[in-house]
């Protein structure tokens, strides 16, 4: 207890993040073998062999370490996406870069501002920071950014928008994006994070990488966690004017991104078809989803991620329950603030099949 008396004042107020229960865990729990996880929104593909190769490849340069700036794989980003290098932060996973930008621009006297019902990280790093939280109540589950720009005061410094949004999977359009953008105030640093943008279709797809000319205090977070299915590795990037790109590489650690997930991030980077078989494989089975949901009068949020929560009107962590004793993982989100949803990955045909199944004979 000595130690809670010292430790950040923000940190008292944390829980350990809980992620999705592993399919190791359920095996040692209740003994149930061929399960299957929806839980994390993780590539139901796998690891892409583009990466795999890219992995073998760099086996004998292990005892090295890393390249620290990343320049092949900013290099590769750059050039994909019609980017200067020095525009590139790399993390370890987005989620060390949310941190990171946290940790740069925003202190205890600070305030920043994210939606009720978003990604669960933006209020851990706020808190641990022991920075002001501004929680902005949802809109149809989703950002308000009317309510956004209304709480902006001169101790506002950074803003965090999901889009689409994790775990609702609302989506912002390019014109609300930019119309807000407009409004935000040049020394309010804003963070789009766009770790599922890739399931969006190309025609509704935002130009964020276009913004940044316009709105120097613009920040754009991606990963390859998702559609890149190297979730396991962690990595992610950020991409921003070249100023706070200097200030975020003055603080990022060395070394953050190993030689595994540098390697596998410039194959996967260059892989279109494979992340275009990802997406499309999202597309049609999100539409069975929701078929599903409005056949069996199942409420759900609709998303342009790869995930879908469901509304159970009633408290669904008996329902998860009983979904585990079927071998199915699904996410459970009270700690989200919605006791009666759970949120489900888009997996493969044959899984989302089992899914179905499962959910119906529990639900009976």
């Amino acid at each position: 207890m000595q130690f809670f008396n010292i430790v950040n004042e923000g940190v008292k107020s944390l829980s350990p993040y809980q992620a999705g229960k592993p399919i190791e865990e359920l095996e040692r729990e209740l003994g149930i073998q061929n399960i299957i996880k929806l839980a994390s929104n993780e590539n139901p593909f796998g690891f892409p062999e583009s990466a795999k190769q890219a992995i073998i490849n760099q086996f004998d340069d292990l005892t090295r370490y890393p390249d620290s700036n990343g320049f092949e794989l900013k290099s590769t980003i750059a050039k994909k996406f019609n980017l200067q290098s020095n525009q590139i932060t790399l993390g370890n996973g987005s989620n060390d870069l949310l941190e990171l930008f946290a940790h740069t621009f925003a202190c205890d006297k600070d305030e920043i501002i994210y939606s009720q019902y978003a990604f669960i990280v933006y209020p851990l790093v706020t808190k641990a920071i022991n920075a002001v939280a501004c929680e902005i109540p949802a809109k149809n589950w989703g950002h308000d950014l009317e309510g956004f720009l209304a709480a902006i005061n001169e101790k506002t410094k950074l803003i965090f928008i999901a889009n689409p949004n994790n775990p609702t999977g609302n989506f912002l359009s390019q014109a609300e994006i930019e119309a807000f953008l407009a409004k935000v105030p040049s020394n309010v640093i804003v963070v789009l994070d766009e770790a599922y943008t890739e399931f969006t279709s190309v025609e509704e797809r935002i130009d964020s990488f276009g913004l940044l000319a316009k709105y120097p205090n613009l920040i754009v977070s991606r990963s390859l966690s998702k559609a890149y299915g190297l979730a396991g590795l962690r990595i992610g990037y950020a991409v921003s004017n070249p100023e706070i790109a200097d200030l975020l590489n003055r603080v990022r650690q060395p070394f953050n991104c190993n030689s595994l997930a540098l390697a596998s991030a410039i194959a996967v980077m260059n892989d279109d078809d494979f992340v275009q078989k990802v997406a499309k494989n999202n597309r049609l089975e999100m539409a069975r989803y929701e078929a599903f949901c409005q056949a069996n009068g199942l409420d759900y949020i609709p998303s342009k991620g790869n995930f879908i929560t469901i509304d159970f009107k009633r408290p669904a962590a008996p329902i998860y329950e009983a979904l585990l004793r079927e071998g199915v993982i699904v996410r459970p989100i009270a700690g989200y603030g919605m006791p009666n949803h759970l949120r489900v990955s888009i997996g493969l045909p044959e899984e989302n099949d089992r899914f179905f199944t499962a959910l119906l004979k529990v639900l009976v």
